[in-house]
């Protein structure tokens, strides 16, 4: 994904998940929307036959084809998708078509079976081993995707880089005007060497260093920096920068800027140059700032974290734009 504020929706790293498939034989959906690329190793067997790190359905002798529906992690419009068949070079899929609904709420894989789902990628070709990449143009708002496998088949990943669209009641009160889900996203960034900075968004706490963000050692004495636009504008009222597993590459202070591009603002620092201490997690205040649609961390010099959080308001105007991406996405 080359736009940074693009996210996969049905990774499980934002709470995705797969619901429901007609057939997984040979290898389980959940598969499909793990967030590490997949392994293969030429070796393993099981019971059922060669072990794959995918989605993988029994030959088919009948007419039909096989399907699995994935819950997005969080609801939004699809920019395109991604069914990756690495490994699967005898026993891919020749055809693919995906599916979308709306249904808000939590809905059982039978209520689903019922709801309107509408095309946005048509049965397509597929090729085996290979990142197969699927332009979506329907700017419907979506929650839940149906991959559809014609006639069977294996695929490793399914991806699907869009933008959150947020619930504007879930933004009521205090909240994470950073957050992934709702609907913060990376839009700079001066190194993402060994890990994205969209990984400091995610949902929860991370669980190893390479679910942070992290960038190569610096020589030439600048810094590294990250910028965020924020779910909508609002008023930051404190953040959160967490060092967590960073115990030898922790950077050594960072400071907090914010602006507000509604207002064609500039940059003001809020926190400026702060100490820093490595597998932790920093809360620092930001009183009287300013209202603001984006956010930036500088760290000092380089450096990664583990997640950045910013809690705080939408404001009038920052909750009515809300509002009215939602009613344009239907």
């Amino acid at each position: 994904m080359t736009d940074p504020s693009l996210i996969d929706l049905a990774s499980r790293a934002l709470g995705g998940s797969v619901v429901a498939a007609n057939d997984e034989f040979f290898a389980q959906r959940e598969n499909l929307i793990t967030a590490a690329p997949p392994r293969f190793d030429p070796d393993e067997f099981g019971l059922k036959g060669k072990v794959y790190d995918g989605w993988e359905t029994r030959r088919r002798r009948e007419p039909g084809h096989d399907w699995a529906v994935v819950r997005l992690g969080a609801p939004g419009v699809v920019d395109h998708v991604v069914v990756d068949t690495s490994w699967f070079r005898g026993n891919y899929p020749p055809e693919i078509a995906v599916e979308a609904t709306a249904v808000d709420g939590h809905p059982s894989p039978e209520e689903l079976e019922k709801a309107p789902w509408h095309e946005i990628v048509p049965r397509s070709a597929c090729a085996g081993d290979t990142a197969n990449v699927y332009p979506v143009a329907d700017t419907r708002r979506a929650t839940h995707l149906r991959l559809i496998m014609h006639p069977d088949g294996g695929i490793a990943r399914f991806r699907v880089p869009g933008r959150v669209l947020p619930d504007p009641r879930f933004l009521e009160g205090t909240v994470d005007l950073l957050a992934a889900e709702n609907g913060g996203h990376v839009t700079g960034c001066s190194d993402e060497f060994y890990s994205s900075p969209g990984n400091l968004l995610l949902p929860g706490t991370a669980r190893h260093m390479g679910e942070g963000w992290e960038n190569a050692r610096r020589r030439d004495g600048g810094n590294d920096w990250v910028e965020f636009a924020l779910a909508a504008g609002g008023v930051p009222r404190h953040v959160e920068v967490d060092t967590t597993w960073f115990v030898g590459n922790a950077p050594g202070r960072v400071s907090v800027s914010t602006r507000d591009e509604r207002t064609g603002g500039s940059w003001t620092v809020l926190r400026d140059r702060e100490r820093v201490q490595p597998d932790t997690r920093h809360r620092f205040l930001l009183p009287g700032a300013a209202p603001a649609t984006h956010l930036r961390l500088d760290v000092f010099p380089d450096g990664g974290l583990s997640r950045l959080r910013c809690w705080g308001e939408l404001d009038e105007d920052g909750a009515a734009a809300v509002r009215r991406a939602l009613d344009a996405a239907g």
